[in-house]
C-alpha cells in the first residue's frame, strides 16, 4: 500500500518530488582525476539506455519526475531530451559541462547555464525553468545570475554539512525546504533529516545506495510526517552495475561511486511504489502559489 491513505496521508504524498540527474558515468566528480574532460568523446555512452529504464519504471508507476539533464548530454543524444519532454516530465538543466560552480568564474558560469538552458529550450520548444549545480555545488554569487538568465528556480542546495564538496547558500536551512532567496526565485532544497538540530542527508544518491531500505523509508515518512516536502534525487549510472570499472580512485571514492550499484534498481521500484511522486517545479508551484 502506497502511504498517503487519510487525510493526513493526502498531505503527504503531494508534497514528494522525484528528480534525476541525467548524466553518465563518467562526468562523476569522483571520476574527474582518472577520466579527463578530453576523453570523454572516447567513452561509451550508457545514459541513454540507463534513464529508459529509468523512464519505464517511473511510467508503470504513473509518476512524474524532473529531469535535470546536463547540456553535453543534450547534445549528443537530443532524442532523449525530446522523450522525457514528450512522457509528460519537467526537463530542466544540470548545467552545460558538469563543472563545479565555484571552480568557475561568474562570466564562466553564466555562458555555461546559458548554453544548457537554450539547447534544452530549442530540442523541448519549452521554456526551462529550473537548476541544479553538478555536485550540488551552488553558491550565493551564482543565484543572481541564475535569474538573469532566466531560471526560476534551483534545486541544489543540500542543508548538511556531511560532504565536503557541496556548497552553501545563504538563509537555507534543514527546516526550510523551500525558500524565496530573491524575489521571484526560489531554493528547492534536498531533504535532510533532521537530528540533533542538523541535517542528515536524506535525499538519494549514494545515502540511498548505502542504508538498507526500510531505514531510508522510514526517514521518508518522517519528513513528510513532519509537514516538509521531500525531494528525492538520483543519477542513470547508479542502476548499472555494469558499468565500466577504473583504476587508480581513492578508495573513498570507489566506495562512493561503486557501493551498491547492483542493488539501487530494485530499491527504485520499491521507492516508486511505496510514495506518489511529482516533478520539482510541480512541487514548487503546489506548495507556493504563484511561484511560476
Amino acid at each position: 500500500m502506497k502511504d498517503g491513505k487519510g487525510a493526513r496521508g493526502q498531505a503527504a504524498v503531494a508534497r514528494a518530488a522525484l528528480s534525476f540527474d541525467i548524466e553518465d558515468w563518467f562526468h562523476v566528480e569522483n571520476l574527474k582525476r582518472v577520466i579527463p574532460r578530453e576523453t570523454w568523446d572516447q567513452r561509451e555512452l550508457r545514459v541513454e539506455r540507463n534513464t529508459e529504464r529509468i523512464l519505464e519504471r517511473v511510467a508503470a508507476r504513473n509518476a512524474r519526475c524532473t529531469c535535470f539533464v546536463l547540456g553535453w548530454v543534450a547534445e549528443k543524444l537530443p532524442n532523449l531530451v525530446r522523450r522525457i519532454a514528450e512522457a509528460g516530465h519537467e526537463v530542466a538543466s544540470h548545467g552545460f559541462g558538469h563543472d563545479l560552480v565555484y571552480d568557475l568564474s561568474p562570466e564562466a558560469f553564466r555562458r555555461d547555464v546559458e548554453r544548457a538552458k537554450k539547447t534544452l529550450e530549442d530540442l523541448t520548444g519549452s521554456r526551462v525553468r529550473g537548476y541544479r549545480a553538478p555536485s550540488f555545488s551552488i553558491t550565493d554569487w551564482a543565484v543572481p545570475i541564475l535569474q538573469d538568465v532566466g531560471y526560476e528556480y534551483d534545486s541544489s542546495a543540500f542543508p548538511t554539512a556531511a560532504h565536503d564538496r557541496y556548497g552553501r547558500l545563504a538563509g537555507v536551512s534543514p527546516t526550510k525546504a523551500i525558500l524565496e532567496i530573491r524575489p521571484g526565485f526560489h531554493e528547492v532544497s534536498l531533504s535532510c533529516l533532521g537530528i540533533g538540530g542538523r541535517g542528515l542527508p536524506w535525499a538519494g544518491g549514494g545515502y540511498f545506495r548505502l542504508l538498507p531500505y526500510a531505514v531510508f523509508r522510514a526517514g521518508i515518512r518522517r519528513i513528510l510526517a513532519s509537514g516538509m516536502p521531500y525531494v528525492f534525487y538520483l543519477h542513470p549510472w547508479e542502476i548499472d552495475p555494469g558499468q565500466p570499472r577504473v583504476e587508480g580512485l581513492p578508495r573513498s571514492y570507489r566506495f562512493r561511486h561503486y557501493i551498491n550499484l547492483d542493488q539501487t534498481e530494485k530499491r527504485l521500484e520499491a521507492l516508486l511504489a511505496d510514495f506518489e511522486w511529482s516533478g520539482v517545479g510541480e512541487l514548487l508551484d503546489r506548495l507556493v502559489p504563484g511561484a511560476r
